[in-house]
């Protein structure tokens, strides 16, 4: 096959796939009837010029040319994908803690391989854990044990299902193929920016665990991880503990795919000889627009022909931190993402209509020791909880957060009412004045980089646009130590995904499950393809 990039296609034509093929063949000087197996590989918009917003699309197929159009320009040979999983013959016993991305396809990868892993999650499962955030959102009444930090899917599943990410691996073209095969879009497979949506991604996600499960996977939900035990340096077992029991369970391999908001989790590794360190993070707040005021501004007339506009910003400000927009979600909510009582957590959300009135993304500032204070291995987390508690404080003491207005923050005066952007945050808000909870230094971060955001992006200082306190759960504030073999000091212990630190987000996190699976696999002994 070959494959055709830089396709331009007028937006107001729409990225049909006749008139894409159409206009492929008219390219290479074909007919349309000599292109057999068409598929869309990439799809982006092109909106550098305002004035000629255009799709950006790649192409493959195949043909009985294809070494004479491989001379033109544009045009190279289409990459093969191919994920194989070996089957292992084992009696070793895995389990995986965790079951957001990480732990969900570090156990699928296992399950098919042959070895059937035991998956503790100390949230629910994910139709139960949709109930339970719509009653905090509706109630205020939260569950420590089910929210949008905790449960099957992870964090990722009620933030949009963005699959996004920087990393080239391998798994990656495996992990969105997997999410097709269980009910996601088929377009994330080209989209330059992927999204499932949390409302499909919900379904996605159960038909995975259900797989698992028929593949001789063992999920149990409401099981926490309360000890390791060891014995000569390696992995002897674990003790979990859930509602009626606490019990043991003997272990060859214990997979950490804990998220970053398992606090709890990481106090219990710090007794034993595992090294945790400090690791850097960013804090902020949301920050809230009217939908149609970013599509505009990205996409201008254009934007009647496109769906919701996104946006990522950065800048480095001249006191040395780094100011950036994390997780946009377009036409999307704020959504109340505590895991702790007495404490108030922003996130963000779209389902994959997005076609909300407003859209949202994380305003955040670079953090480190500096801002700790301390050298404790746990100062980070202590310095998110701060904030949190903050919050509360501010919002009212009954889960309502903290918000001000653009035009209020620019000019260090305290909310006493907004203005046309209606918070979307859940069960309520309360007007503020964001001095009350941040330091100094990262509330004039904020700041400046809302000005030099509006430079790049106008209308981001809209004054009616809406600031929501605190967005503090953007990554993981520990990085639990691995070797070259994915171990901890503890042979068999595998820190894994983005709570242990070494991802950022859903492709990433899933990627390293592969990983981590890919090693038990390879040290199972002898392997066969799948």
């Amino acid at each position: 096959m070959i494959r055709i990039d830089n396709i331009k296609i007028p937006v107001e034509n729409g990225p049909d796939i006749h008139n894409i093929k159409s206009v492929a063949a008219k390219k290479m000087k074909i007919k349309e009837s000599d292109i057999k197996n068409f598929r869309i590989a990439r799809k982006s918009v092109d909106a550098r010029d305002k004035d000629n917003v255009c799709y950006a699309i790649s192409v493959e197929f195949s043909c009985s040319n294809e070494k004479k159009l491989l001379k033109i320009k544009n045009v190279s040979e289409a990459v093969k994908y191919e994920y194989i999983i070996k089957k292992v013959n084992t009696d070793k016993k895995v389990i995986i803690v965790g079951f957001g991305p990480a732990g969900m396809f570090a156990s699928l990868v296992l399950a098919r391989a042959g070895i059937s892993p035991i998956i503790i999650e100390r949230g629910r499962s994910v139709e139960k854990r949709e109930a339970d955030i719509e009653r905090f959102r509706k109630s205020g009444i939260l569950d420590v044990s089910s929210n949008v930090q905790f449960g099957e899917g992870g964090a990722g599943t009620f933030s949009d299902g963005k699959l996004t990410t920087g990393i080239k691996d391998k798994s990656c073209r495996f992990i969105l193929e997997e999410f097709v095969r269980y009910g996601a879009p088929e377009e994330i497979l080209y989209s330059s920016k992927p999204h499932i949506g949390t409302d499909k991604l919900i379904g996605t996600v159960k038909r995975i665990r259900e797989e698992i499960i028929s593949l001789g996977g063992d999920v149990r939900f409401e099981n926490c991880l309360t000890d390791i035990k060891e014995e000569k340096g390696k992995i002897k077992s674990v003790v979990i503990k859930n509602s009626k029991e606490i019990y043991e369970e003997e272990a060859d391999y214990l997979i950490l795919a804990v998220g970053h908001s398992a606090r709890d989790t990481f106090e219990i590794l710090s007794e034993k000889p595992i090294k945790i360190e400090q690791k850097p993070f960013a804090v902020g707040v949301r920050i809230e627009h009217k939908q149609e005021m970013i599509n505009r501004a990205q996409y201008g007339k254009a934007a009647e022909y496109l769906a919701a506009a996104d946006y990522k910003l950065w800048t480095h400000l001249d006191n040395g931190r780094g100011v950036y927009t994390f997780c946009m979600c377009p036409g999307g909510v704020v959504s109340a993402a505590a895991s702790e009582e007495g404490m108030v957590v922003t996130n963000g959300m779209s389902y994959y209509a997005r076609n909300g009135e407003n859209s949202n993304a994380a305003l955040l500032v670079g953090v480190d020791t500096r801002d700790f204070g301390t050298e404790d291995v746990f100062g980070g987390v202590e310095f998110q909880r701060k904030l949190e508690r903050t919050a509360f404080e501010v919002g009212g003491r009954n889960y309502f957060a903290p918000v001000q207005t653009v035009g209020d923050i620019l000019n260090d005066k305290e909310s006493k009412e907004l203005g046309d952007v209606v918070p979307t945050y859940r069960p309520g808000v309360t007007p503020c004045d964001m001095r009350e909870i941040f330091p100094e230094e990262i509330y004039r971060s904020i700041k400046r980089g809302i000005v030099e955001f509006d430079k790049k992006l106008k209308g981001f200082a809209d004054k009616n646009a809406v600031l929501t306190a605190v967005e503090s759960r953007s990554s993981s504030p520990i990085r639990i130590v691995r070797d070259e073999r994915l171990y901890s000091a503890i042979e068999g212990v595998m820190p894994c995904g983005e709570g242990c630190g070494y991802a950022g987000g859903i492709m990433s996190a899933a990627a390293d499950g592969i990983k981590c699976a890919e090693r038990i696999i390879g040290e199972c002994g002898d392997t066969t393809n799948a």
